[in-house]
């Protein structure tokens, strides 16, 4: 039997065994949900530390405790931070929609004129997904193993004036994995911009989602900017979503004081105040940096036997073949599996067919088009560690099946 009816035949053979595991999205398992569940009995009190009743209105910046944790897990200070909402898209959605509708300080609406943003690729789609429903062009700026083609960036963003923005996942990129390097970060701050209200998207999502012992760091962003003359420039996101219950976390953005006036300003015609007893309950569990760090590394614990598992059937299954590697991320969700040109969107086909449900090939890039077809987002998460094994050599027959053609 040749070796392309040999692969032909045990996908054949994988199709039967009538999997149906959904590795669309990043989700945490239920094991890594459970790290968090004493959050049911967290709450001393409806009492915050001041005395403030927390189920009432109020606190439109969040409680004063809240603020002072993330201050010290993004190390900026508390009067800087913001904590709202149970997520930090909703977050980035609404500084995105306050800029088109009245403008970052000092500046006249963005809307007024075309916006266009800058997306470091293959990227978070969900950042593409909030620029197209809201009409900003988006432009694809290639990423090298430090971080984006910074050459590029600087050059787009001197010479044209719609260049309002760019999105960045400084650390454990979405989905491959990039830890932006110090120069790179100090170019971010300090690069000449023709827009003067250029803003960087700074989602900080896996800041202590560490796969490896070793803890990556990427300089400070906000330090940088206000170093080089730009401190409004950076936003901040970060969220609890992956630290404790993804769909019952709580969000926060870090940014200069006249941003966080600005965000205050806005934020206070949408809403009388955030959910402030989640706030309580997160602050009670989450304590301070070290426990945070703690809880993180029991993340760590269960989901690096899963990438390694990953890693182990795509070596095992696609290692011989030409034009086909795949990230090896110190942290973070995802691993970022590259095709041959043309190939992804078969793949994720015969993966689906073969009952694995995976994030659509050309998601990573703006508008879903991936222009040479070659990635494929592989999330690890969530099936079991029996299940992940399985999946992974799936995956791998697809994709030596689809360059079959």
């Amino acid at each position: 039997m040749s070796a392309a009816a040999d692969y032909q035949a045990q996908y054949q053979a994988f199709k039967q065994l009538g999997l149906k595991l959904d590795m669309s999205r990043g989700k945490p398992a239920p094991e890594q949900l459970d790290l968090s569940n004493a959050l049911t009995a967290a709450l001393p009190s409806y009492k915050t530390a001041d005395g403030t009743d927390a189920r009432n209105y109020g606190g439109s910046v969040g409680l004063p405790e809240a603020r002072a944790l993330f201050a010290e897990l993004l190390e900026v200070p508390a009067a800087q931070v913001v904590v709202d909402s149970s997520a930090s898209l909703s977050l980035m959605h609404d500084v995105i929609v306050y800029a088109l509708l009245n403008g970052v300080p000092g500046h006249a609406p963005w809307v007024q004129s075309p916006v266009t943003f800058l997306c470091p690729v293959p990227g978070y789609d969900r950042h593409f997904a909030i620029c197209e429903a809201r009409g900003i062009k988006m432009i694809n700026v290639p990423m090298n193993d430090d971080g984006p083609d910074m050459d590029l960036v600087e050059k787009l963003v001197a010479e044209d004036a719609s260049i309002k923005g760019m999105w960045v996942v400084p650390k454990y990129s979405n989905p491959g994995g990039v830890v932006y390097s110090e120069q790179v970060v100090q170019r971010l701050a300090a690069m000449k911009t023709a827009a003067p209200d250029f803003r960087l998207m700074w989602d900080d999502a896996y800041r202590f989602h560490h796969l490896g012992e070793q803890k990556r760091v990427v300089a400070d962003i906000l330090a940088a900017c206000a170093q080089a003359g730009n401190p409004d420039r950076a936003i901040v996101f970060a969220s609890s979503s992956k630290v404790s219950w993804a769909g019952s976390g709580v969000a926060a953005l870090a940014a200069s004081p006249a941003n966080i006036a600005w965000w205050t300003k806005h934020a206070g015609f949408r809403s009388i105040g955030p959910d402030k007893i989640n706030q309580l309950r997160h602050v009670a569990f989450l304590k301070d940096l070290p426990t945070v760090e703690a809880l993180m590394e029991q993340h760590r614990l269960l989901l690096k036997p899963k990438f390694d598992a990953v890693l182990a059937q795509f070596q095992a299954l696609l290692g011989d073949v030409p034009g086909i590697s795949w990230t090896r991320p110190e942290g973070g969700y995802f691993i970022d599996l590259v095709t041959p040109d043309g190939a992804a969107k078969r793949t994720v086909a015969l993966a689906k067919e073969a009952g694995i449900t995976l994030t659509p090939a050309g998601a990573a890039f703006p508008y879903g088009l991936d222009p040479k077809d070659r990635h494929i987002r592989i999330a690890p998460s969530f099936p079991s560690l029996e299940e992940i094994n399985k999946a992974a050599q799936g995956i791998a027959l697809s994709l030596r099946v689809a360059l079959q053609g």
